[in-house]
């Protein structure tokens, strides 16, 4: 999608697939971090894995980092199909696990897997975290989770995904048992990553919180509890302000309040019975949602839906036949939407 965009707008493809955050990693991974804290718009605001593996391919003579992040991406979400798939054949059976991967590609977040963003990593990661914790796979959930916290903020909801799957486990067992014990390693495991980047920032710019200072204070990201209505009030300020002389539209408010419509009816139909969907899972998605419902920058879009992609995939499992081949049709539309508004402008944030 992005080569053909790039074609009918005569414009790289590095160009077409660097947009929006995918610049910010670039520019970390040519360039590092700045040696003090900031507050303005650095990167400082940016986990540090996946432009380490920019870097990386950069030195293996990928001479563009844009180019080596999509690829990253690009790799991540054939990785994050595949464990999508398994992890819905686990809860549904091989029907719906086949019908839920197809749906995970054509969804429009996938858009994420063409582009420089880190998505790339930290969904696989998830994915793979929660089917280990599912197999009581503790050591691996652990180092998979301990990856993800170095790879974005997010990242963070794996830690109360692990420390529940211990809880679990050691109420179901008991402390004495010893394979529950062990169960330990997962969430203190899943610390390692996001506290290795706070040691590292003290050390760097003598300050442990020099990415969240960067995060408020430049990039204006914050919890609020009313973050919808503010979304809601400001894309009718702009539909108000319309005129044939400036029809330009951001879109990014209208995409977090479809987005909520759909990341509820999804987690409704999560748990709706017969409930057969991990409580890990479960937790994840509610933890990526609340995330973002609340984030007053970034509400749930495409992008962030996708990440708790238990909440789509669900649609996968609970239609059939027509109603299936509809679902697929206006992701599949809806895809290329956000794709073309992506690639070409700045209208709809990814």
């Amino acid at each position: 999608m992005a080569i053909a965009v790039a074609a009918v707008e005569h414009q790289s493809l590095t160009s077409a697939i660097g947009h929006w955050d995918g610049v910010w990693y670039s520019r970390l991974a040519v360039h590092g971090y700045p040696v003090h804290s900031v507050h303005h718009a650095s990167t400082l605001g940016f986990f540090p894995l996946f432009p380490a593996f920019i870097w990386l391919l950069m030195r293996l003579g990928i001479g563009s980092p844009v180019l080596a992040g999509a690829i990253i991406s690009g790799i991540g979400g054939l990785v994050a199909t595949v464990l999508v798939q398994r992890l819905a054949t686990r809860w549904w059976g091989p029907d719906s696990g086949r019908r839920a991967a197809i749906l995970f590609c054509l969804f429009p977040g996938s858009v994420v897997f063409s582009m420089a963003y880190s998505e790339g990593l930290l969904i696989p990661l998830a994915a793979g975290c929660i089917l280990a914790l599912e197999r009581r796979r503790w050591l691996l959930a652990g180092t998979l989770a301990g990856i993800a916290t170095a790879t974005a903020a997010d990242g963070a909801a794996l830690i109360v995904v692990c420390a529940l799957s211990t809880a679990i486990a050691l109420r179901g067992h008991g402390p004495r048992d010893r394979h529950a014990r062990r169960s330990l390693i997962a969430p203190l495991l899943s610390l390692t990553g996001i506290a290795a980047f706070a040691i590292f920032l003290w050390q760097w710019t003598g300050t442990p919180l020099a990415g969240l200072e960067a995060q408020r204070s430049g990039w204006h990201e914050r919890l609020d509890p009313i973050a919808l209505l503010h979304q809601g009030q400001l894309f009718a300020s702009q539909v108000g302000a319309l005129h044939l002389s400036n029809p330009t539209l951001d879109l990014a408010p209208l995409a977090a309040l479809l987005g909520t419509i759909v990341l509820v009816a999804g987690l409704v139909l999560l748990v709706r019975r017969p409930r057969v969907v991990s409580l890990e899972a479960i937790v994840w998605t509610v933890a990526i949602g609340a995330l973002a419902v609340f984030s007053e920058h970034v509400g749930p879009n495409a992008r962030l839906l996708i990440t708790a992609f238990p909440a789509v995939v669900v649609f996968a499992h609970r239609t059939r036949g027509r109603a299936y081949r509809w679902v697929l049709g206006v992701n599949g539309v809806l895809l290329v939407v956000m794709s073309a508004l992506t690639f070409t402008g700045h209208s709809l944030t990814p």
